[in-house]
Parts: C-alpha cells; sequence; structure tokens
C-alpha cells in the first residue's frame, strides 16, 4: 500500500522519525522550559522581599541562558555520550548539524530534540538551587557557581542514572523523569550551598513576606502545569504511558495540597496560600520518580504522604533540629525537594509492583468585613494605603511563627 506523499520518508524525514512523538517531544521540552521562563522567574521574584526581588528573579533569568549555552557546549554529551569513566561522559559539543539531524540514543526524533528537552531539565536544576540562596546571594558568584555546578555535579548524576551507560542505570535504579537527578540533587545542593554562603540579614530571617501573593499563584500556576511536560515527556514517545504520567501527576499534586491545606488549618486554624504553593512542589516533586509507573490510587496516596511527610519536616522538625535551624533555606528547598523527591523515590519501588504498564460554605461576619486576612492570613499585595504596612505573616516562613501584624508608618528604605 503506498503512502500519502506527505507521509513518505525524505532527507528531512527520514524513515525512523515519528513526527507525532518529535511533535509531543518539542511541545513537554517547551512547557519544561515554560517552568522555569517565566515560572519560577516570577515565583521568585514575588516570593521574597521587595528590595530582593530583581536579584531574585534575575537570578532564575541568567541560569537558564547560562546552562544552556553549557549544555550545548559540552553538558550534554557528558550527561549522554560515549563513556569516559563509568559516571561520567566524555566532553564534546553538541552543536554539530550532522550530530544534531540524526538519531538519538533514544527516541524516533532527531538528536537535537532531546539535547533541548534534557537542556531545560538541567536548566530548572539550577533554578532550583538559586531558590535556597535567594535574598543574600552575590550576582557574581552566582554566574560562576551555575556552569561550575552543572560540569561537575549534574552531568554526574544524569550520566549515572539516565544514560543507558551509567553505572546506576545498569543497576536497575528508576528515576522515571528526575526525582533523584533533579529534585534530591539540587535540594542537597541548594542545602549545601545555603550552608557554605550563609545566613540572610537577622532582620531579613525574623520577616521576609511576600511582596506579591498574585503574582506569586500565577507563578505557581505555570510550574504546576509545565510539569505535564515534565513528566508527560519521560517515556520519550507519545504514548499511553505518557497519558498515565500526566494525569498522575496531576492527581498526586491536587491531593497533596489538599493535605497540606487541612493540616495547616487544623494546626494553624486557617488556610494558608504558601502553604498550598509548598504542598502543590511537593506532590510535583514526589509524583515525578514514578508518574509513568504507578497505578492512579499509588499516586493519590503518594500526593497525601506528599502533603504531609515535607510538611511534618518543615513545620515540626526544622524547629527541633539544630542544623535545619541553622541553615538559611528561605524556600525551604530542602523540605520541598530533597525530602519529597527522596520519598517520591522510595514509594516508586513501593508501588512499582502494583503498576499497571459536610463543610460549612458560608463565611462568618468577621471574615465577611475583614476578607483575605480573616481567612487565610495573608493578603495579596505589599503596598501602602491608608497608612498601613503590610508587615508580617503567620504562616509565610519556616522560621516566623509571629502572628500578623500592620504598623502605621512611612516606609524604611531597608525594609520593603
Amino acid at each position: 500500500m503506498d503512502l500519502p506523499s506527505n507521509l513518505l520518508p525524505d532527507e528531512a524525514s527520514p524513515e525512523w522519525l515519528n513526527k507525532g512523538d518529535n511533535a509531543w517531544q518539542l511541545t513537554a521540552a517547551t512547557l519544561v522550559g515554560l517552568q522555569s521562563i517565566p515560572g519560577l522567574v516570577i515565583l521568585y521574584g514575588s516570593m521574597v522581599k521587595k528590595k530582593w526581588a530583581i536579584n531574585s528573579a534575575f537570578m532564575a533569568f541568567y541560569a537558564f541562558a547560562a546552562v544552556l549555552v553549557c549544555w550545548a557546549g559540552w553538558g550534554y554529551r557528558m550527561s549522554f555520550g560515549e563513556k569516559l569513566a563509568f559516571f561520567i561522559g566524555t566532553p564534546a559539543v553538541a552543536l554539530d548539524e550532522k550530530f544534531l539531524l540524526g538519531k538519538p540514543y533514544l527516541g524516533s526524533f532527531p538528536t537535537a530534540t532531546v539535547v533541548f528537552f534534557q537542556g531545560v531539565f538541567a536548566c530548572i536544576t539550577l533554578i532550583l538551587i538559586g531558590g535556597s540562596l535567594l535574598g543574600r546571594m552575590n550576582f557574581r558568584a552566582w554566574v560562576l557557581f551555575v556552569p561550575l555546578w552543572l560540569t561537575f555535579s549534574y552531568t554526574i548524576s544524569a550520566f549515572s542514572i539516565w544514560c543507558p551507560d551509567g553505572w546506576l542505570a545498569k543497576l536497575g535504579i528508576i528515576d522515571f523523569s528526575g526525582g533523584y537527578v533533579i529534585h534530591l540533587s539540587a535540594g542537597v545542593a541548594g542545602f549545601t550551598a545555603a550552608w557554605w554562603v550563609g545566613p540572610r540579614s537577622e532582620k531579613d530571617r525574623e520577616k521576609f513576606p511576600p511582596n506579591n501573593i498574585i503574582l506569586m499563584l500565577a507563578g505557581a500556576g505555570l510550574l504546576w502545569m509545565g510539569w505535564s511536560g515534565f513528566n508527560g515527556g519521560g517515556p520519550f514517545v507519545a504514548s499511553v504511558d505518557a497519558s498515565l504520567a500526566v494525569l498522575n501527576t496531576h492527581v498526586c499534586t491536587a491531593t497533596s495540597i489538599l493535605t497540606w491545606l487541612l493540616l495547616d488549618t487544623l494546626f494553624f486554624g486557617k488556610p494558608s496560600i504558601i502553604g498550598a504553593i509548598q504542598g502543590m512542589i511537593t506532590g510535583l516533586v514526589c509524583i515525578t520518580p514514578a508518574a509513568g509507573v504507578v497505578q492512579g490510587w499509588a499516586a493519590m496516596l503518594m500526593g497525601t504522604l506528599s502533603g504531609s511527610i515535607p510538611w511534618y519536616t518543615m513545620m515540626v522538625l526544622h524547629k527541633k533540629v539544630k542544623l535545619l535551624r541553622e541553615v538559611d533555606d528561605p524556600m525551604a528547598i530542602f523540605h520541598t525537594h530533597a525530602i519529597a523527591g527522596s520519598l517520591g523515590g522510595i514509594l516508586t519501588g513501593f508501588f512499582l509492583f502494583q503498576n499497571y504498564v459536610a463543610f460549612s460554605t458560608w463565611s462568618s461576619d468577621d471574615e465577611l468585613q475583614v476578607g483575605d486576612d480573616a481567612i487565610h492570613g495573608e493578603e495579596a499585595f505589599a503596598l501602602w494605603g491608608e497608612g498601613e504596612r503590610f508587615e508580617n505573616y503567620k504562616h509565610n516562613s519556616v522560621y516566623d511563627a509571629e502572628e500578623l501584624s500592620y504598623v502605621n508608618s512611612r516606609p524604611l528604605v531597608d525594609d520593603v
């Protein structure tokens, strides 16, 4: 049977190319890229104190550009190229036309597609590390840190776990879409970097309110929806496994958010917006190593655990462990990525054998009068108006358990 003319192989569409797989993989890569640009740029820039907004957002923006250049220059082939040692590939450029248009180590699309897809994963890993350093990182130091960590840390974990020649890959370790390579490594590296760099100023550690909660939610939403590409692109094929991975991702995340909000409400009296974002992140991270290899009921159970165990380590254990108290991790990257990523990896092995391959609806009078603050303990914008200044939140930081307070004063230059 003759094929239609548009499906006949030619120089631009060789026999091994699957156009549907290629289209989905490029779409998934773009979704992952949107998690960083503008997702984490917005999230970081709005989640910190106003005086650190530009520095925090630009750290993410710079890292995305720097990683892509290093990735094409030497990082990709150190992670997925010919073996130099049992834990690392041979450095080489990934810019040659013959190399980029050929068939990669897996998938039915050009190597260029894989280079871009894996590149945006590397980008978000560095940006996640940056979350542990917000509010005090010297930008010139960050400029140097990004290519160095990519070269001497990320490439090693990526080659060891994801490359077919990697020693951990040969041992059979399962990391569907980055629970170890991205989240565990980012959480541990971020915690270590935060310890090495040192804490924020004492004043900032005591009071570090977000400067714009509405934009913070927008950034978080981009991160959440972008995870369809993060996990949906894991099978490297537009398949039923990709569909399962996407659905499991969102089921787990939604369950994790609701669990976190329930715990916040039970123990602190109000559902925190920042708590909901933390629960969202832990759910996304936890399901990542398991997304395409567990059933839906397991994803929901993982969401329950990802919304409760990291909540306990962040809200309770953090205050009891001296090392955790001393290391200044403003975005709680250790809890949301190292803890949640480890939890997801453990639960993947546990659930893998099951694999398929009346609440009150009105508000009180006080809540009607006060609005967001009465219900959530937070306000949307850190703005000045009617002589009031938004000073502090009850649940905005693992280091700050003070009640919300306002002061009637003019802004201080070093306090906004």
